[in-house]
């Protein structure tokens, strides 16, 4: 799969978050990487950044940097044998990373399903 097709596939995941959810994402920007860090090669997705429980509502000026997630497009290929598997995982990864971004921890995405 050639990358825009790829990144279609994070878009429609994106478009399938809940609109009240997706209301209340605030300063993020999603990317598509080719390659995780070198130390962690099999991740399939990152979430960079300060949760929404954990900013500071300090009224300052300055706009910070956006909030990043990462969707590393080659274990995500690597690991799914069709297209439908791939469509699933990356929405999974989607909706991990967003979750992050709202401040859900890995243990209760777990207990959710999407650790």
């Amino acid at each position: 799969m050639d990358r825009a097709e790829f990144e279609a596939l994070v878009g429609d995941a994106l478009d399938g978050i809940p609109a009240e959810l997706a209301a209340h994402v605030d300063n993020l920007v999603v990317l598509v990487e080719d390659e995780p860090p070198a130390d962690d090669p099999d991740l399939l997705g990152l979430y960079d950044g300060v949760s929404l429980t954990e900013r500071g509502g300090d009224g300052g000026l300055e706009v910070p940097l956006p909030d990043r997630i990462l969707v590393f497009r080659r274990p995500l290929l690597e690991m799914c044998d069709t297209r439908e598997e791939l469509v699933e995982e990356v929405r999974v990864t989607v909706v991990h990373e967003v979750a992050h971004h709202f401040g859900i921890d890995d243990d209760r995405l777990h207990d959710l399903g999407y650790a």
